[in-house]
């Protein structure tokens, strides 16, 4: 058996070169930048004010207090939007508003509540207070210069890095393209979820594909959801020479260990595909397949629910992050303190599923079978418990996130 880390380093490495692709700014959520992206204007784009007020020469202010005011000629209004072509001088005022151009001349901008205006001459406003030169400007490029690096490929684009590009005026973007993952599940036993569904003797209702499907298109993928697949070879054949065909990646449920109804690995074989590695030292979802059809993958995950789910965010979520080019594949992670004992006896090592309170005490979810879906969704992530050791109470340990 394969160790984790040994199996993620085989498996990235058959990754294909991503493929690029231009999208607009809008289409870019949640993609990952392709190539390095610069401003292509300063931010902010001029010297702005940071208040309604007035921009004023600070000079002018310098004795204003609210026992001796100050007075000055209202010389102009810049609303939002606007601009002032003429030059402040001394003596002047010009009323401003947040986000409006600084006029030429001034060097600071007085905040309105600092100011009262003489109700019989409308164009004198009073200053109770001084001002420091370039008090309440913000001025151009301080945040970001034109030509600057904002974006660095295989950083991915999230809400505020879309507002960041778009406050620089990029419209455009080169992502990499997302792939098309196929998800078949196997097993006569399956039976498909519908409102008027009932099950017979022996059958289980397919709950795989309803859980993996949010994660692959969570981590970019386009999800290609294909008919339950029965257990039969000719059937588990031809549903992967289609699967093969249309999509670049393949992901199966079940099928995949030693049982006389276990066709996956066979038919792949038949197809072409050469099989990288089946077993992996982790607990659960020790028997995963990876295999390779060109520049086609199979993933072969464990049809019980938590081990299907486990190896996915194990050993495939990378992968679809990866082929667009992303720089971290990891899964996010939180530090945690146990609030209970984590003992797992097994000689694999053991991703136990927990639950996090907001103060960070880590406690197990439930009943840790591979079947046990109740403790799944219970959790808010995964401790991983090295083989024959037991974490006592008090323990910081790392918790795995998938959400």
């Amino acid at each position: 058996m394969l160790e984790l880390e040994q199996a993620l380093e085989t498996i990235l490495t058959a990754i294909p070169a991503p493929k690029t692709e231009t999208v607009s700014l809008a289409e870019s959520f949640r993609r990952f930048a392709a190539e390095e992206i610069t401003a292509l204007t300063n931010l902010p784009p001029f010297d702005n004010s940071a208040v309604d007020g007035y921009a004023v020469r600070s000079g002018d202010l310098a004795t204003a207090s609210a026992q001796n005011p100050v007075s000055l000629q209202l010389a102009g209004r810049i609303a939002a939007g606007e601009h002032f072509h003429g030059e402040l001088v001394a003596g002047q005022c010009i009323r401003i508003f947040t986000g409006s151009p600084v006029p030429r001349g001034a060097n600071a901008v007085a905040m309105q509540e600092d100011t009262t205006a003489d109700p019989n001459d409308p164009l004198e406003i009073k200053f109770l207070d001084s001002v420091k030169p370039w008090e309440n400007i913000r001025f151009h490029g301080e945040d970001i210069k034109r030509g600057a690096t904002v974006m660095r490929r295989g950083e991915m684009l999230g809400a505020a890095q879309l507002g960041l590009l778009a406050a620089c005026g990029v419209a455009q973007v080169s992502v990499g393209r997302r792939p098309s993952v196929a998800l078949l599940a196997t097993g006569s036993e399956l039976k498909e979820i519908a409102a008027t569904t009932r099950l017979a003797p022996g059958q289980i209702y397919e709950s795989n594909c309803a859980a993996l499907t949010p994660l692959i298109r969570v981590a970019g993928g386009i999800a290609n959801i294909f008919p339950i697949v029965p257990d039969h070879a000719e059937a588990t054949r031809a549903a992967l020479s289609r699967a093969l065909a249309e999509c670049d990646l393949v992901v199966t449920c079940g099928g995949v260990s030693v049982g006389e109804m276990d066709f996956v690995k066979s038919a792949f074989e038949e197809l072409g595909g050469s099989l990288e590695f089946w077993k992996i030292a982790i607990k659960p979802g020790r028997p995963f397949v990876f295999g390779r059809l060109g520049e086609k993958l199979l993933f072969g995950l464990p049809g019980n629910p938590v081990s299907a789910f486990v190896t996915w965010l194990l050993l495939v979520r990378p992968v679809l992050l990866r082929w667009q080019g992303a720089a971290k594949v990891g899964l996010p992670i939180s530090m945690g303190t146990l609030a209970e004992s984590l003992s797992n006896p097994d000689g694999r090592r053991h991703f136990i599923r927990v639950s996090m309170d907001a103060s960070g005490l880590v406690r197990s979810a439930g009943t840790q079978g591979s079947h046990v879906l109740s403790s799944l969704a219970a959790a808010d992530g995964l401790v991983d418990v090295p083989p024959k050791t037991t974490l006592a109470p008090g323990t910081k340990v790392q918790v795995l996130h998938w959400e």
